[in-house]
């Protein structure tokens, strides 16, 4: 994304269409998703389907709040869900009812006394494993490099001690592991300059805020890479927001329990926008045709067309596969 398309952005669901469509619903089926975000999966099967039975995850409560006020007029059997997706098999979860046909007499802060979800009993699940603009620039938790707020970039809205925050990893990671991840998530050519200038800045003081990471990254990169098209702060703070929220390893565990929870027929569409994630996704997918249990229902890559990417530039990095469950 481009400075300028950072700036005031508004979120808007990639392939929305083409994931759903995927999916292969109707009225009847039980859909997870996986991801809720800024909502747009679950409102657009909401609208289609009134009847289907949603279930949407996202271990931001804040994502559920703000996007309630989509749902309160429509016909909609939706329930949500604060975990990761990585715990998709947890025996029991904090659960809010939506819609007007909601799953179940669960209100704000009660429990399921059982996870709802069994092996072979959805039809469909959606992971978009895009970032809502709206969620994250309005979080106040350091997720933008333009904005000045303390670096925690952590998914969950309010971390407790246990959870590793942005500042836990600039301030006491190692350079060599800061460089690995900076490089390894992030692409970043300059991540050995610029894991050595955040390790001698927190020598002199700690590092707090986004602004503190912002200017040591400005005074350790090329001029010449600073007037690039790309922010020269994107990377750095995509690879550790990555190694933060665990994202990868996340993602390859909710897979695996995703694709059990599907019915025989049921289908997985996922859209990712980094390639070690599209890597992860792909390999997966390929697996679990070689091992004679699904088939891909699009051979090719699905992408954003043109009118998409004009209507919304971050869709030109997306990429959708879908898969279905035949064993």
């Amino acid at each position: 994304m481009t400075k300028a398309e950072m700036v005031n952005t508004k979120h808007k669901t990639v392939l929305l269409q083409e994931a759903i469509e995927g999916l292969n619903l109707d009225s009847k089926s039980i859909v997870v998703d996986a991801t809720f975000g800024g909502g747009g999966h679950s409102l657009e099967i909401c609208k289609r389907f009134p009847n289907a039975k949603i279930i949407a995850l996202d271990q931001d409560s804040g994502a559920f709040q703000k996007a309630e006020s989509k749902f309160k007029d429509l016909y909609c059997n939706i329930t949500f869900v604060n975990e990761n997706f990585r715990n998709l098999d947890k025996e029991s979860w904090s659960a809010k009812n939506f819609g007007k046909y909601a799953l179940g007499d669960t209100g704000q802060g009660t429990h399921f006394s059982q996870n709802p979800l069994r092996a072979n009993s959805v039809d469909g699940i959606i992971f978009d494993l895009g970032l809502s603009s709206d969620q994250l620039e309005n979080s106040g938790r350091g997720f933008s490099f333009l904005r000045d707020e303390p670096l925690l970039m952590t998914m969950k809205e309010n971390p407790g001690s246990e959870d590793v925050t942005a500042e836990d990893v600039v301030n006491t990671w190692g350079e060599k592991n800061l460089a690995d991840i900076i490089y390894g998530y992030g692409e970043e050519k300059f991540s050995r300059r610029i894991a050595k200038g955040i390790v001698e800045a927190r020598e002199k003081a700690k590092i707090k805020t986004t602004f503190d990471l912002v200017k040591i990254i400005s005074e350790v990169v090329p001029k010449v890479y600073q007037r690039g098209r790309l922010h020269y702060a994107t990377k750095t703070f995509q690879a550790i927001r990555i190694a933060v929220n665990d994202e990868l390893g996340a993602l390859t565990v909710g897979l695996d329990k995703g694709f059990k929870l599907l019915k025989i027929n049921g289908r997985m569409s996922v859209i990712s926008f980094h390639s070690l994630e599209d890597r992860i996704v792909k390999r997966f997918y390929k697996e679990k045709v070689k091992e004679g249990k699904a088939e891909l229902i699009n051979k090719k890559v699905i992408l954003a067309n043109d009118n998409e990417i004009r209507n919304n530039p971050r869709s030109r990095s997306a990429k959708l596969r879908i898969l279905g469950k035949i064993n």
